[in-house]
């Protein structure tokens, strides 16, 4: 299936949604980073979507999409398959049209995702398996009982309802230069291009995607979108391994490209939002941020705005990006070494340590394994680090003290 150029939203859609919207969702602001604007030696405005209703731009399309249903399918209700933002978008649109709404999840979705889900009012059904399994359940399910599917991203009015993200960029940053926003189904992008095209022809528009799961980028390339899809990403708001047809369609016409980042670099994005901006967003939609900092942005005209698509992650795995944004910024440092069996070895060491200014954060200390020898023991440590100059001081201190860091 493909979509012909009379099938793409146009502004007058967009505009069409806004109408519905204006007392539904949140005109979320645009703020300036200092730090981001060095980074890039250009103005750079983060358009703070994070703080939509439900903690996504979600709720904008499938609210749209569930008040053009006509009387007969409101009475038999909505469902969706989601693993998070969508759910919760279609959970809480649903409650505030009266419509019932079912959603399809997989039993190892986040907790917090889950509930929130249930907490907007729609029924949840965990599925076993992945994505794919829910969304099979869902489509099933949907045709047995006759509930209206809402999609993620492949439908004109998900597009639209979406595209009013754009109209409020449009005019909180009339002078804008460049919008660069997250792709996974591309619904956001799309609506975004839409909008900000039909306003303002000359401004650049251009998608992010993980390196490792990029299928709209390899379509806009020319290739398979199996191409682009080579692994796992903690970017799991973006992780679509095939975009629409739909979206597609506007892709290709309305965007400038689609540049990609790598987990790390989408790690120091979220660290960086966190630390410096006080705001915490999801690893999708930290994604234009990561391609900043990656200086793949670089030569678009500023000022750039950078659209924060979700703020809704896992606190467990939040811990975990932060902890892994800061071993990519040289703030932590982990190695393993052998010591001698006796009294005041592993006090020795950490002495040194303790001279060169690194805080000890864990250690691990083993007298039993195989990859050591009998009078040794071997320990594990994690140091916070003022940076990679001062890792490269204490490597070179502990191996001019005889220890062997692996």
């Amino acid at each position: 299936m493909s979509a012909s150029g009379s099938d793409l939203v146009s502004l007058d859609d967009v505009r069409a949604a806004a109408r519905v919207l204006d007392e539904v969702a949140v005109r979320t602001p645009v703020e300036e980073s200092r730090a981001l604007s060095a980074a890039a030696g250009a103005r750079v405005l983060l358009k703070c979507e994070h703080l939509q209703r439900t903690g996504s731009f979600k709720i904008r399309g499938a609210y749209y999409r569930i008040s053009r249903l006509t009387d007969d399918e409101r009475a038999r209700g909505v469902a969706c398959a989601s693993a998070g933002n969508h759910a919760q978008g279609v959970a809480l649109s649903a409650r505030l049209a009266g419509v019932r709404a079912t959603v399809f999840m997989p039993e190892g979705a986040p907790l917090p995702k889950v509930e929130a889900t249930r907490a907007y009012g729609a029924e949840v059904v965990l599925t076993p398996g992945g994505f794919d399994d829910s969304a099979s359940a869902c489509a099933a399910w949907a045709e047995r009982e006759g509930a209206v599917v809402v999609p993620p991203f492949e439908h004109p009015d998900i597009v639209a309802g979406q595209g009013t993200v754009g109209l409020e960029i449009a005019e909180q940053v009339p002078d804008a230069g460049s919008v660069v926003v997250a792709v996974g189904g591309g619904g956001l992008a799309a609506g975004v291009a839409t909008a900000m095209k039909g306003l303002r022809p000359g401004v650049q528009v251009v998608g992010v995607q993980a390196e490792a799961v990029a299928p709209a980028a390899a379509l806009l390339a020319g290739r398979p979108a199996q191409d682009g899809v080579r692994g796992h990403t903690i970017a799991d708001g973006i992780a679509v391994k095939q975009p629409g047809a739909l979206t597609m369609a506007h892709l290709r016409a309305r965007l400038d490209g689609i540049v990609t980042v790598p987990d790390e670099s989408i790690a120091r994005a979220v660290l960086l939002l966190a630390e410096r901006a006080k705001q915490v967003v999801e690893p999708s939609g930290a994604a234009p941020v990561a391609a900043l900092l990656d200086g793949a942005l670089a030569g678009l005209p500023g000022p750039l705005v950078l659209v924060l698509g979700g703020g809704n992650v896992d606190p467990l795995l939040l811990l975990r990006i932060l902890r892994a944004g800061m071993g990519e910024e040289g703030r932590t440092w982990s190695f393993r070494t052998r010591l001698p069996d006796q009294p005041g070895a592993l006090s020795a060491m950490l002495a040194l340590i303790a001279r060169e200014g690194a805080n000890v954060v864990a250690v691990e200390h083993h007298r039993y394994g195989t990859r050591f020898e009998l009078d040794e023991v071997e320990v594990y440590l994690e140091l916070e680090t003022r940076g990679g100059e001062h890792i490269a001081e204490l490597r070179e201190a502990l191996r001019a003290d005889g220890y062997a860091l692996d």
